[in-house]
């Protein structure tokens, strides 16, 4: 007897999706459901590949006939996973009124086109919920509808904003505002030159400041060297008068 825990998180597929029941060599005896991609053990019973490997994790024997289990001789049967897949199942949405019929196999692709899937609406902001079938209808009227003009000039419309919209006046605008913003940053760059040009002018005149500085430096300098050698010169020949 299967354990009601494990079949809870295990899972084959449902039975009641089935259009017509199941043989009873198609359920697996751990989750009850139809065999999603079935094993068999060295023992010959057949399970739900993930349903066996949970099963073993708490005890290494066959849950139908408790003889021991080795992993390494589990086979997966392809060919029953293929006829299983050929099986004809109801939508998953036939609650909501789909009456669509397929093989087991296109379940996904059915559900990616489903008229009755539930998803959420596309637009960000809102959190309805709706049927695929309703999803242009609440397009028309959702107010987080948001979409680029189709005429490509690149505008983000709205319901509100679509009926008003033109884009030779839009784009006049851009124009408009693009022509400011480069005003504005030519006048800004004129200023900053002028001021870089002030700097300049006034380090210019500090360095002739500093240059005549260091000329009249150097002009003091000759003079006091001058100065010194005539009054060495001076020295010397009052020496010599003293001596003659």
């Amino acid at each position: 007897m299967a354990d009601p825990e494990l079949s809870m998180q295990s899972g084959g597929y449902d039975v009641e999706l089935f259009v017509d029941a199941p043989d009873y060599d198609l359920i697996c005896t751990i989750c009850q459901g139809v065999l999603r991609c079935p094993v068999r053990a060295a023992c010959h019973h057949i399970f739900c590949k993930k349903c066996i490997l949970q099963w073993l994790k708490r005890q290494e024997t066959c849950p139908c006939c408790r003889k021991s289990v080795n992993t390494s001789l589990i086979f997966v049967m392809f060919k029953l996973s293929k006829s299983i897949g050929r099986m004809k199942i109801k939508c998953k949405n036939e609650i909501r009124g789909c009456a669509e019929t397929f093989s087991l196999s296109e379940q996904y692709c059915h559900s990616m086109s489903c008229l009755y899937e539930l998803i959420p609406c596309p637009y960000q902001g809102c959190r309805a919920q709706l049927l695929r079938r309703d999803l242009d209808t609440h397009a028309r009227n959702c107010e987080h509808w948001r979409q680029p003009c189709h005429m490509g000039c690149g505008t983000i419309l709205s319901h509100r904003t679509q009926a008003q919209h033109n884009c030779y006046k839009q784009l006049r605008q851009e124009y408009e505002a693009r022509q400011r913003n480069h005003r504005a940053i030519a006048a800004a760059l004129q200023r900053k030159m002028r001021r870089m040009q002030s700097s300049m002018a006034y380090i210019k005149r500090q360095i002739g400041l500093i240059c005549e500085s260091l000329e009249v430096m150097d002009d003091l300098h000759e003079v006091e060297e001058e100065d010194l050698g005539e009054g060495s010169s001076n020295s010397l020949n009052g020496n010599n008068n003293s001596s003659n």
